[in-house]
């Protein structure tokens, strides 16, 4: 049994001590499998955050835990609607899920019948987002879960209504039989108080019967994105002031939205809640932080 690693204290990070939150931003991360650097990676780096992270997949929670710092925690919860459900591995883990694979989409692209083909089939018992006790917080929520979203939105209602931001891999074309599509997930948010902020990680792919090189190359099809929602800002006397910090610590640190940040600030001062020079130090800040960007 590994034991968690404490990471070495980071230098003190300069938004944090300007916005000065009660507590660490809380982030889920719903579908953990470490295939990709996470959006949160640098609030972790910082010691800015506390990761609440599920992932069902053995292997992949194995991986998990063997790395983990004194800030993670990782559950082999499937997360959805509470109900009895079958998880259906597939040869390509990023395709497992709790929807059956659909035949009829995958054909169209080169590889996904085989990734999405069916190695194991479990009964599993799902668990409601906001039943899960060893959740005490959650502003920053990931989701990459292969068609189950709208479930965990749907009954995950208490949980959202503290949350500022939301990843969610979202499809433009079910992949999964009944799988519910971009435009339900945006309704469904929308209706929760969330308004789109951006599309990152716009996957592709070509239709067959053309074939790529490789099954990476595409034209226009879009399949699916991550989509980034965040609690509607131009609403903000709904939002608490430890709500608008959060928001600002992950829209400038996850995903360069300074933008977002900005406003955020904006509206803290208003309230007298942070000091007043947070205004002009903040923008210095993010300034340093787009030439660094550029210049790397």
């Amino acid at each position: 049994m590994s034991t968690p690693s404490t990471a070495p204290a980071a230098d003190p990070d300069a938004l944090s001590a300007l916005l000065a939150p009660e507590r660490l931003t809380a982030v889920v991360d719903i579908g953990a499998n470490p295939i990709a650097v996470p959006p949160y990676a640098p609030l972790l780096q910082k010691r800015l955050c506390r990761l609440f992270g599920f992932e069902p997949q053995p292997n992949a929670l194995a991986e998990l835990n063997a790395r983990k710092t004194d800030l993670e925690t990782y559950l082999p919860h499937v997360v959805g609607n509470g109900e009895q459900a079958r998880l259906r591995i597939c040869a390509a883990p990023g395709m497992t899920s709790l929807l059956e694979p659909d035949p009829q989409m995958l054909k169209h692209f080169q590889g996904f019948n085989e990734w999405g083909r069916i190695v194991a089939d479990t009964r599993i018992a799902t668990h409601r987002l906001d039943e899960i006790g060893e959740i005490d917080a959650m502003d920053y929520l990931k989701v990459d879960v292969q068609g189950s979203e709208l479930a965990i939105f749907q009954n995950g209602r208490r949980r959202l209504a503290e949350a500022v931001v939301i990843q969610a891999e979202v499809s433009f074309l079910p992949l999964y039989k009944k799988q519910p599509v971009f435009g339900e997930i945006d309704l469904e948010l929308r209706s929760q108080g969330f308004i789109p902020h951006a599309l990152i990680e716009l996957n592709k792919r070509m239709i067959w019967p053309m074939r790529g090189v490789n099954p990476y190359e595409a034209f226009n099809q879009l399949l699916e994105a991550d989509a980034v929602y965040v609690r509607d800002f131009t609403k903000a006397d709904a939002m608490s002031a430890e709500q608008l910090k959060h928001l600002a610590l992950v829209a400038h640190h996850c995903y360069g939205s300074y933008d977002l940040a900005a406003i955020c600030i904006q509206h803290l001062l208003n309230r007298d809640a942070i000091v007043a020079q947070a205004g002009s130090r903040y923008f210095e800040l993010a300034a340093a932080h787009r030439a660094a960007t550029k210049a790397s």
